[in-house]
């Protein structure tokens, strides 16, 4: 970790329109929550429906994506990164400060508020508050090592990752039982599930499985992007 370049990614993702994107989705969530909970109708099957279709499937790849991406992806664009760069600074250290500063901002405004959401809607009936919470935190780290390797792989990197997490994960996912596997939204759901007792609650992936395969999609996705980083020349990022 370096706090120089962390305390500058802060600024840098706070103080643009970013900023906007990762306030209003979990406002809405927080909105609906509180709108559920005024009209009586937040009974423990929509309650759970609520917290996986709005805060796992639609609002953590989302506000992943808009953190993993805006890392680093605006200072590649821009040639910035060069700064960075011409200092002695290890490129494993500057992608990890990076993907702490993702996770931090996911954790923020999307996991915080699902665990918010969660207490309005079910308080801590069945587990189901905690359960998502810990399920969206791991995924939330799982999505932004991805995505933080997308953006140092790829000038389309939020094309990509919206492919991803809408056609592959939403739309495939619906009708393609291998695609709906094969996706960091259900090892999330798998963790969530193993952890609270709703039957409403159900994963197509098993606990150890999805645990490996988020595990390993962090690991990858870290490693692809301190590769990548190392071969990115001064004068490419110019």
């Amino acid at each position: 970790m370096n706090p120089t370049i962390a305390m500058i990614t802060f600024r840098a993702m706070l103080g643009r329109r970013r900023a906007l994107l990762l306030l209003g989705l979990p406002l809405l969530l927080l909105a609906l929550a509180a709108g559920l909970r005024m009209t009586g109708t937040n009974d423990l099957e929509i309650s759970t429906v609520v917290l996986q279709r709005f805060g796992i499937a639609t609002l953590l790849p989302l506000l992943a994506l808009i953190a993993g991406t805006g890392v680093l992806a605006p200072e590649i664009d821009d040639g910035q990164i060069m700064y960075v760069l011409t200092k002695p600074i290890p490129r494993q250290v500057i992608v990890l400060t990076k993907l702490a500063v993702a996770i931090v901002l996911v954790t923020l405004f999307a996991v915080l508020p699902a665990f918010l959401a969660g207490l309005v809607l079910t308080g801590m009936t069945a587990q189901v508050t905690p359960a998502f919470t810990v399920g969206m935190l791991v995924g939330g780290i799982a999505y932004s090592a991805l995505f933080v390797a997308l953006a140092v792989i790829s000038r389309n990197a939020v094309t990509i990752g919206l492919l991803y997490a809408l056609v592959w994960e939403t739309l495939l996912g619906n009708f393609a039982p291998g695609a709906k596997s094969a996706s960091v939204q259900q090892w999330a759901l798998s963790v969530a599930d193993a952890l609270t007792d709703a039957s409403t609650v159900r994963s197509t992936v098993d606990l150890p499985v999805a645990l490996v395969l988020l595990a390993l999609v962090t690991a990858i996705g870290t490693a692809l992007a301190v590769v990548r980083l190392r071969s990115l020349s001064v004068a490419s990022a110019e």
